[in-house]
């Protein structure tokens, strides 16, 4: 990858006058030692000092970030939450992750880890590190519940909280299996999603309580933070306003503290693909060189 970044670097080094390198990197790092701490996805990232390597490689100064702070710094700067004092990002996808920025500035420099909104725990329950929002609202969360309810699991978090307690439609849950091929390891929330579209009530169920516990999350922020903005992007936030964004609002309103019930707004992301380029960009234009 390393030597991907050099060879892409390289030509545009050559096109532009380049000042400063910005770098969204995707899991946690030591910002202000411009350290990678280590990759969930990609082997080999383990305590690599990556600024450190651009600045010996390139010649210019650069500077590292979390890729969802860098996210969050784009969308409060220039996309959804343009405007607003206190903007409050979340990524959902194959993990969930948060972002705070405070008068267009990221909130906890510093800090080994901050906004961690999918790392919550919902409930008294839930006491392992592995019980968390994520688990049951991300994309592989979604499709691990869907699994659960066809297998006939009833001690999911939050299980007790669903509105509809009937037992699974089996044709339902033929439906799903017949479009993972009969191979649950396959089945994906984007299949989910197009199941609940065309009908399959266990979808349906499945993404609702997704929503429910993410809602229940971002009540908790709104609580504790206030926020103007909840910007939610992402690739499970694409399944769209019937099934995500509308049960998703609904939901945090269930929770929220009442006296901010009004005050502020979930918002869908503005940036696309390229936001986390932006909020590097952005970063690297704040940082002292």
């Amino acid at each position: 990858i390393l030597e991907q970044i050099e060879k892409s670097a390289a030509a545009l080094l050559q096109k532009f006058a380049v000042t400063k390198i910005g770098i969204g990197f995707g899991g946690p790092v030591d910002a202000a030692a411009g350290r990678v701490i280590k990759s969930h996805q990609v082997a080999g990232w383990d305590d690599v000092l990556l600024a450190d390597w651009c600045r010996r490689t390139f010649g210019v100064p650069a500077v590292l970030g979390n890729d969802c702070d860098c996210a969050a710094l784009a969308e409060a700067r220039f996309g959804a939450g343009k405007g607003s004092r206190c903007v409050f990002f979340v990524t959902v996808g194959t993990g969930i992750g948060g972002g705070l920025v405070i008068d267009g500035r990221l909130h906890g420099a510093g800090r080994p880890a901050v906004a961690e909104i999918g790392h919550l725990r919902p409930g008294l329950h839930a006491d392992r590190p592995d019980e968390t929002v994520e688990s049951l609202a991300s994309g592989p969360g979604i499709a691990a519940s869907a699994v659960a309810r066809m297998s006939g699991e009833v001690s999911r978090p939050f299980a007790h909280l669903r509105r509809d307690t009937k037992l699974i439609d089996a044709v339902h849950a033929a439906d799903l299996r017949q479009r993972c091929e009969h191979n649950l390891d396959s089945l994906t929330a984007k299949i989910v999603a197009q199941a609940a579209a065309e009908g399959n009530e266990l979808a349906h169920e499945v993404l609702d309580h997704a929503c429910q516990v993410l809602g229940w999350a971002i009540a908790q922020v709104v609580t504790l933070v206030a926020p103007e903005v909840v910007v939610v992007g992402g690739g499970v936030s694409l399944i769209g306003d019937h099934f995500f964004f509308d049960p998703l609002r609904l939901h945090a309103a269930r929770y929220v503290f009442p006296p901010l019930a009004d005050s502020y707004h979930i918002v869908p992301a503005a940036l696309g693909e390229q936001v986390v380029v932006h909020g590097a960009l952005a970063l690297a234009a704040a940082s002292a060189s």
